[in-house]
């Protein structure tokens, strides 16, 4: 009896798959345990082995299609077996199994209302496209780059329309809310149309762009897409990026002596790298990118290279009167009003989105508890001595707090509306600053870690986010989460939790305060520890438990050791 394989969730977050390849054909014999195709999910390209042996008789989209999950994948049996009502039943019947002439000619004459949107898009004239893949157009649409991203922002188009795209060259360069990613193309082909300029928003699902043969009439596709609701507020419906602050504000806040202009040497030529906030206050200050040199990885440009950037050293643009106003040190005129309206970024609308829903929605109380963290100071002391990673204080309270979470499971939970989760793992997220706002990274398995392990991965994850490299698998899953102030000269805070865990640790610095000891008043080391508490999943004398073994486990950190 033939068998019917769906395109499989193979990630938390997927919604659909890209084939990247299929490595079996139409008509090829399969064995258990055979590589049938290798499909790009929204983290990674990941390969699919058949379940059983037999014949492969029908695909559900060719290679650079996209399948929805619990789509139509492929249809294995014996040969010659009749899988027409299986086809008919799953949606996959716009693609037949063995492409013929006269197959060819129905799937043009008649097109399946059932097929799946990336394997049949209706092309200007209304008729089903040529099932050849080779000649199939790529609709692109924008694709959900993170669990909580909504829409994204065009940073920058690195092909331009008219321009041939080979699978694997980057597209565009896509701001999320936590992160600029680089977007690749699935297949080779001519980039016919862009659904925004630098700069837009695009909401996710909607059209991003279409990949095809030179000369394909687009207009068509387009309307389709747009038609299906695939794509409701693309191209032209998009919200315009805000426009730059006029000159006339800016001149008495930055002002400049305009001289002849002066020969520079280009630093960057061809494709700039530069993190968004770096972009965003160049084009506030009038700045070439190109005449930058950058600090980070690979030469990328970051805030504090603009910052240092002496702009009497740029060159002059042409249209620029040869006139002289205040040198570049000179203060504002006292009395004048002048500001700067930066547009909100993706990370920070969702920061304010998901946390005021927290803060709003979530009861939240708070518990304070001192620690005297003498013990941990000479403890921290004899363990960089022979440990291969240098272990911080903000690690042993990663290490100190999984182990608490193993003994109080209330705290490691979760609302999840119609019940509360309790999770058997302990996946500890770390609150990391960076430039625009605030990322997660989560350290998975805390309390099976060492702190040698638990300090190479959280460093590991900070320089990651100061660079942009973390991937949306770092910044997913977390069950307990941990702020830590204290490398800022905070004594005390509160924290928003972070949804959907319900409780999060705010951490303060050590400072030295007198304490009773023994009958007597000496100077030691306190720390203080605020637990936020969603009051819907946990209790005060639930959080208060917590925080008395995390006293004990700082407060003689041996005990880390049994």
């Amino acid at each position: 009896m033939a068998e019917v394989i769906l395109m499989p969730r193979l990630s938390d977050t997927m919604t659909e798959g890209v084939i990247a390849a299929w490595h079996k054909r139409v008509g090829d014999t399969v064995k258990k345990g055979d590589l049938l195709a290798e499909i790009e999910t929204d983290k990674a390209t990941m390969e699919l082995e058949s379940y059983q042996d037999g014949v492969l008789l029908h695909i559900g989209t060719p290679d650079g299609g996209k399948l929805q999950v619990n789509d139509l994948l492929a249809i294995f049996g014996k040969p010659g077996e009749d899988i027409t009502e299986l086809v008919k039943i799953h949606g996959g019947g716009a693609l037949p199994a063995i492409p013929t002439a006269a197959s060819v000619a129905a799937a043009n004459a008649t097109p399946a209302p059932d097929a799946p949107a990336a394997a049949s898009i209706p092309t200007a004239n209304n008729a089903a496209p040529a099932i050849d893949p080779a000649s199939m157009e790529e609709v692109v649409l924008m694709p959900r780059l993170s669990d909580t991203m909504t829409e994204g922002v065009i940073a920058s188009w690195q092909k331009n329309v008219g321009d041939s795209v080979k699978k694997g060259e980057v597209l565009a360069d896509i701001e999320t809310d936590k992160a600029t990613m680089e977007l690749e193309s699935y297949k080779d082909g001519v980039l016919l149309y862009q659904g925004a300029k630098a700069g837009e928003k695009i909401l996710v699902n909607d059209l991003l762009c279409i990949i095809g043969k030179e000369g394909l009439d687009v207009a068509g596709i387009v309307a389709a897409v747009k038609a299906s609701g695939g794509a409701a507020n693309a191209s032209t419906e998009t919200a315009p990026a805000p426009p730059a602050p006029a000159p006339a504000v800016a001149a008495p806040v930055s002002p400049v002596v305009v001289a002849p202009a002066v020969e520079q040497a280009v630093v960057n030529s061809g494709r700039i790298f530069a993190s968004p906030l770096a972009k965003r206050i160049a084009a506030e200050k009038g700045i070439d990118l190109k005449y930058v040199k950058g600090s980070g990885d690979n030469g990328r440009i970051t805030k504090i290279d603009i910052d240092q950037y002496t702009p009497a050293a740029a060159p002059v643009a042409a249209a620029a009167p040869a006139k002289t106003v205040a040198p570049v040190a000179s203060q504002a005129v006292v009395g004048q009003v002048s500001f700067t309206d930066v547009p909100v970024s993706q990370m920070r609308k969702v920061i304010a989105k998901r946390l005021s829903e927290s803060l709003f929605t979530a009861p939240h109380f708070y518990l304070t508890m001192q620690i005297d963290m003498d013990a941990a100071i000479a403890a921290r002391t004899k363990i960089n001595e022979v440990a291969s990673v240098k272990v911080s204080f903000n690690d042993l309270v990663v290490k100190a707090t999984a182990m608490a979470l193993k003994k109080h499971p209330k705290i490691n939970s979760s609302w999840m509306g119609d019940f509360i989760r309790y999770n058997d793992h302990i996946n500890i997220g770390v609150a990391v600053a960076v430039d625009e706002g605030l990322l997660v990274p989560v350290v998975r398995f805390a309390d099976s870690k060492s702190l040698s392990q638990i300090g190479a991965e959280v460093k590991d994850f900070a320089q990651r986010a100061k660079d942009k490299k973390l991937q949306p698998a770092d910044w997913e899953g977390s069950t307990f989460t941990i702020s830590n102030l204290g490398m800022f000269g905070i004594d005390q805070f509160t924290a928003i939790i972070n949804p959907p865990d319900a409780c999060i640790l705010a951490v303060g610095g050590i400072s030295q305060e007198p304490v009773v000891k023994n009958g007597q008043v000496v100077p030691g080391n306190i720390m203080k520890l605020t637990l936020s508490c969603d009051h819907r999943v946990v209790d005060g004398a639930t959080g208060a438990a917590f925080l008395q073994t995390l006293k004990q486990l700082l407060e003689e950190p041996v005990r880390m050791l049994v």
